[in-house]
């Protein structure tokens, strides 16, 4: 990794080496969404829609950011989500999330549709991991790769329930680049599979693992009780990063009604959009476990590999233990509603448009578009 971006101070230099890197149409996978790019755009307005509220006086000279996820510690309230075709980004694909995640200390959620093996990757790496799943066939076939998990360590499976189709995306479909996982004939080989998951499937799939189960693309309260109910031990929410359903809600606004439905039965991760530190303390004051980050991990591991998407973590690290001290707290368990209002949005260029401001329709956009 060029010494620049070993030295980072910001996550700036990071995109702006990750575009550098990046053929046209990877970089549209990474940071394209569906149809209009709307619900891509309303995950960032409802996060700058937060206002945060600082308490003073208070002795803040020593910050924890640590948090914890099914009982393992994280430095900082951040996980990695899945990415799929990770191979496409960066040469050692799902490698070099986990070997980053387990050299900062936080967990790597594994795709299920990235290079390589889910077996390659826990040999690589003895840390905790996260596999997520796809549903790409019947009973059986997801019997068998359940096993596979199973017998390769990971500590707990995450079932994805947001892409009973894949969408329309529309920069991939005007450059016809598809992830290497789909080519070759559908959009998504076996979507029927991922057509008829049901919430009984869900379950069937839970109990077989025995491992802490995740379910991942939670939209509304309803569903989370449901996944309390069927005994999902943490409720993901999100929205795929906008990429299958547009003009859905932001997801920091479905955590507010997730988190009421869950009642503390469960833990809640929630993801979309989430760029910056204050951005990760506005979402575990309204009430959520952590959060995690996905195309801000991938642009990372395209500037650089496993390097860069440590130091991206790093950054996130220092703006989050400045922003805690800023507010008032020492420690995360601190924070509740109290510290957060609603308030208009005004125009804040994220990380990836201050980098390229000449590309109007990246993702995502100024709050003000």
């Amino acid at each position: 990794m060029p010494e620049e971006i070993d030295a980072a101070a910001t996550t700036h230099a990071i995109i702006d080496a990750a575009r550098a890197n990046l053929a046209d149409d990877v970089w549209d996978y990474i940071a394209g969404a569906a149809e209009s790019e709307t619900t891509a755009r309303r995950n960032r307005l409802g996060i700058d829609s937060l206002v945060l509220r600082p308490r003073v006086g208070r002795d803040v000279s020593v910050v924890d950011p640590s948090a914890s996820l099914l009982g393992h510690r994280l430095r900082i309230p951040v996980v990695l989500a899945p990415i799929g075709a990770l191979e496409a980004i960066t040469h050692d694909g799902g490698i070099a999330s986990a070997r980053a995640a387990e050299r900062f200390g936080t967990l790597p959620v594994i795709s299920s549709v990235t290079e390589p093996s889910f077996e390659e990757v826990a040999a690589a790496t003895p840390g905790p991991k996260i596999s997520q799943l796809y549903i790409r066939g019947d009973a059986e076939w997801s019997e068998q790769l359940i096993g596979r998990v199973v017998a390769a360590g990971y500590a707990a499976i995450a079932l994805t329930v947001d892409s009973a189709h894949y969408g329309r995306r529309e920069r991939q479909l005007r450059s016809g680049w598809r992830p290497p996982t789909h080519r070759g004939g559908a959009p998504e080989p076996g979507i029927v599979w991922q057509a008829r998951l049901t919430w009984d499937r869900l379950e069937a799939m839970r109990e077989r693992s025995g491992l802490p189960a995740i379910v991942k693309g939670i939209q509304s309260g309803r569903d989370a009780e449901i996944a309390v109910e069927r005994g999902f031990e943490v409720v993901w929410v999100s929205n795929h990063g906008g990429r299958d359903l547009d003009h859905a809600d932001a997801t920091i606004e479905s955590l507010r009604e997730v988190v009421d439905a869950v009642g503390g039965r469960a833990e809640i991760v929630v993801d979309g959009g989430f760029l910056r530190g204050t951005d990760v303390l506005k979402a575990i004051a309204l009430g959520a476990s952590a959060v995690a980050v996905g195309r801000l991990a991938a642009l990372a591991l395209a500037a650089g590999g496993e390097a860069a998407l440590v130091r991206v973590l790093e950054i996130l690290e220092e703006e989050i233990t400045v922003a805690m001290a800023l507010l008032g707290v020492t420690s995360l368990s601190e924070l509740d509603e109290g510290f957060v209002r609603r308030a208009p949005a005004i125009p804040a260029a994220s990380p990836l448009l201050a980098a390229f401001p000449e590309r109007a329709n990246d993702w995502p956009r100024s709050s003000a578009t």
